[in-house]
């Protein structure tokens, strides 16, 4: 099942009681905001928790909300966790929210389809993780306002799974980025650079190799012919 089929495909009760049913709804007939729902209590944002194979994730992986948003987890395969970077959390060492932000932990949840809401109330950029998966790269991000506190000047201890983790200005001006996130550059997207590059530099040592050929002396003309011998 693909990403962003996934809530309105599940159809439970809960969901649709919740408001997400028709945000998707929305979403998908138009409109310039890529986030799913509205930020209400009763329609908040909404952030999916994945199991990919050997990925897991957080989509979108950054998200833009106003004080006073709500955003809801919706555990839409595996077993995860919606976890603040807050030294009073399971393997968090340092703080990545606002400082008068409230932290918060949904605790791994089982079963499909579970959520855990929280309301953004202090400007500042949020880093979270999942427990199970934090080291496995299962991060994420929401900048409330405006970038502020330590996340917006540090990265996390926990890299991305794949690509990177978005910065905070980027989110702001984006307001949702789906995972995984990987940065625009002059040239193009980054596996497109790094394809060119290698491209360029196999190029480069056909073309190193045939100097050297050439310079050999091989196709000299007083070179003994071994057809004649």
């Amino acid at each position: 099942m693909k990403r962003r089929q996934f809530i309105t495909k599940t159809g439970g009760a809960g969901l649709a009681a919740s408001g997400i049913v028709g945000s998707v709804a929305a979403q998908e007939s138009g409109g310039d905001d890529p986030r799913t729902g509205s930020g209400t209590e009763s329609d908040p944002y909404v952030v999916e928790m994945h199991t990919e194979g050997s990925e897991f994730l957080f989509d979108p992986v950054g998200l833009y909300v106003e004080p006073g948003d709500y955003v809801q987890w919706v555990n839409a395969s595996g077993s995860h966790s919606t976890t603040s970077y807050s030294s009073s959390n399971p393997q968090a060492s340092t703080d990545l929210i606002p400082e008068d932000a409230e932290p918060w932990n949904s605790g791994t949840f089982e079963e499909q389809g579970a959520t855990f809401t929280y309301q953004f109330q202090v400007a500042g950029t949020y880093d979270y993780y999942c427990i199970p998966h934090k080291t496995l790269g299962m991060i994420g991000r929401v900048v409330c306002g405006e970038p502020g506190g330590p996340a917006a000047g540090e990265e996390p201890p926990d890299s991305v799974g794949s690509g990177v983790l978005p910065d905070s200005e980027t989110i702001v001006e984006e307001l949702a980025l789906e995972y995984p996130y990987i940065p625009e550059t002059g040239g193009g997207p980054l596996p497109s650079l790094a394809l060119g590059g290698a491209a360029l530099f196999g190029l480069g040592n056909v073309y190193l190799l045939s100097q050297t050929d050439r310079f050999s002396g091989r196709y000299s003309e007083d070179t003994t012919d071994d057809t004649e011998i």
